[in-house]
C-alpha cells in the first residue's frame, strides 16, 4: 500500500469530517446516483433496487461513479427497520434491549457520501447507525478514481480505489461483500465459521486496489490491505472486541471475464487473498490463504422478466500457529470451505422471489470449535426471499427521491455446527434456528 497508517489516518479523518460539514449544510438526502446519472433505479440494479447491479450498473460502478450531471448533490440516506423469529426461543438475547425471540428493530440507518466530487472521481462512503449497538460507526468505503482509453484498438477502463473491504469493489454479486442476502437480521443465528474473505476484514482495514477492464470483457484487480491503528478504528467507531489485526500486507486478487450480449450477460471469475493475523499473547501469527471461484449469469431481456444465477465456492487454508499456542486451536493445519448459489425472478421490476443454498464444511478440532459436540463447523441450509418493490422505477411516486422495498426471507438449516440435532450437547436441533425476517428497505 502506498499510504503509511499515519496518512490514512489523517486522510480519513479528513473524509469524514468534511462529511459531516456537508451534511450539516444540507436539509435533504436523495438518491445520489439516481439523480446523478438521470436514469431510474430499474437501469443500475436487478429489481429497481440494490445492490445486485446490472451492466449498466456494473459500467457506472467500474466508471469511478463519475458519469451524468456534475450539479447533482453526491447524499443519500438509508433506512432498514426488521422483525426476526427464530423457530425456537435463543438461548440468551441476541443484544441490550431485546429478547430471545420475536424481536422487532429499527436494525439500521445511514447517509452517504455517494456520487461524483470531481472529474474522474467518484465515491460510495456510508456511515451507519445501528439500532442493535446504539451508536455510529463507518460503514462502507469505496473511493475511485477511473479513466476510460484505448488500448490495441480496445476501450480500456482503468481505476484505483481506496476502500476498507476485501471484495467491496466487486460488481458482480457474487462475492461476500454484496452477495445474497442483501439484506439480513442482526439478531438471528449466524453460520459459526466463514472464511476471512467472507466479510472477516471488513471495516478493519484499508486498501488501495488497482484495477483494469479491456476490451469490456476481461478485468484485472490487484490491491493490498492494511489495518490501520486502534486509535483511528476505535474513532470510527469499530469495537476493539472485534478487531482482526492484520501483519503486514495482505495482498488480494481479481481476475474474471464477462460478456454483455444486451438481452443477457454472464461473468466467470477467480478471487484469491492472503491474509496473516496477529493474536494476543502470542508472537506468531495466524494464516489464512483463501481461493475463490465464482460465476453470474442474468436474462434481461425486455426488462419485464429478469432472471438471474449467482454461484460462488471459497476454499481457505488456515494455518493457526498464534491460536495453537493461546489455546484457541488443537490443530495448526486446518481447512474451510464455503459454497453459495442463489437464483431469483422479478418481474416488472417489482415482484421478486429468490431462492438461495449455502453451505460451509471445515476440518474437525475440538478446541477451536469447543460449542459443537462434533467439533466442526459444517453449517448448510437455504433461503427464500420474496421481496415487493414499489416505489423506485421511472413512473413510480416521487421517482427517484424515494425508493421502497417490502421483503419476507425465510432461513431453513438442515445442519449446524456439525449435526442436524443436539449440536451443542444441550438438546438444540439446526433447524432450531431456522429464522423469519419481515424488513422494510428505503432509501431517500
Amino acid at each position: 500500500m502506498s499510504l503509511s497508517a499515519v496518512r490514512a489516518s489523517t486522510l480519513l479523518r479528513g473524509l469524514l469530517a468534511g462529511l459531516g460539514l456537508l451534511l450539516a449544510g444540507q436539509a435533504q438526502a436523495l438518491p445520489a446516483y439516481a439523480r446523478q446519472t438521470g436514469q431510474d433505479c430499474g437501469a443500475c440494479h436487478v429489481g429497481a433496487f440494490g445492490p445486485q447491479l446490472t451492466p449498466y450498473g456494473q459500467r457506472f460502478k467500474l466508471g469511478g461513479y463519475s458519469d451524468g450531471d456534475t450539479r447533482s448533490l453526491p447524499l443519500s440516506a438509508m433506512f432498514v427497520g426488521t422483525f426476526t423469529h427464530t423457530q425456537q426461543n435463543l438461548d440468551e438475547a441476541p443484544a441490550r434491549h431485546y429478547d430471545t425471540n420475536d424481536n422487532f428493530a429499527a436494525q439500521e440507518a445511514s447517509v452517504f457520501l455517494a456520487g461524483r466530487l470531481a472529474d474522474h472521481l467518484g465515491s460510495f462512503t456510508q456511515v451507519t447507525y445501528s439500532g442493535i449497538d446504539r451508536k455510529w460507526a463507518w460503514d462502507n468505503l469505496d473511493i475511485r478514481y477511473a479513466r476510460d482509453l484505448t488500448a490495441y484498438g480496445k476501450d480500456l477502463t482503468v481505476g484505483v480505489s481506496l476502500n476498507n473491504n476485501p471484495g467491496i469493489t466487486d460488481p458482480w454479486n457474487t462475492l461476500p461483500a454484496w452477495g445474497f442476502p442483501y439484506v439480513g437480521s442482526d439478531l438471528a443465528p449466524e453460520a459459526p465459521a466463514a472464511p476471512l474473505l467472507a466479510g472477516g476484514l471488513e471495516t478493519q482495514v484499508l486498501g488501495l486496489n488497482a484495477y483494469a477492464l479491456l476490451d469490456q470483457r476481461w478485468y484485472a484487480e490487484l490491491g493490498a490491505y492494511r489495518s490501520p491503528g486502534h486509535s483511528l478504528l476505535d474513532s470510527l467507531g469499530v469495537p476493539k472486541d472485534d478487531l482482526a489485526r492484520t501483519a503486514g500486507l495482505t495482498p488480494y486478487l481479481r481476475l474474471a471475464y464477462t460478456r454483455d450480449l444486451h438481452r443477457q450477460n454472464y461473468s466467470v471469475g477467480l478471487v484469491g487473498m492472503s491474509s496473516d493475523i496477529s493474536q494476543p499473547g502470542s508472537s506468531a501469527h495466524d494464516r489464512y490463504d483463501d481461493i475463490g471461484i465464482d460465476g453470474s449469469y442474468q436474462f434481461l431481456g425486455t426488462r419485464r422478466d429478469i432472471f438471474t444465477l449467482n454461484g460462488l465456492a471459497v476454499r481457505e487454508k488456515q494455518t493457526l500457529s498464534a491460536s495453537l499456542d493461546t489455546g484457541d486451536a488443537g490443530k495448526k493445519s486446518q481447512n474451510l470451505t464455503s459454497y453459495s448459489l442463489n437464483a431469483s425472478y422479478y418481474r416488472d421490476q417489482t415482484y421478486g422471489a429468490t431462492l438461495g443454498y449455502f453451505a460451509t464444511d471445515g476440518s474437525r478440532d475440538t478446541t477451536l470449535y469447543g460449542d459443537s459436540v462434533a467439533g466442526r463447523p459444517n453449517t448448510r441450509g437455504e433461503i427464500l426471499q420474496l421481496d415487493y418493490t414499489p416505489l423506485g422505477k421511472e413512473n413510480s411516486w416521487l421517482a427517484p427521491n424515494l425508493n421502497l422495498r417490502l421483503g419476507l426471507q425465510y432461513t431453513l438449516y438442515n445442519r449446524y455446527d456439525g449435526k442436524s440435532s443436539n449440536y451443542d450437547g444441550a438438546g438444540r436441533s439446526a433447524s432450531d434456528n431456522n429464522t423469519l425476517l419481515a424488513f422494510l428497505w428505503m432509501s431517500f
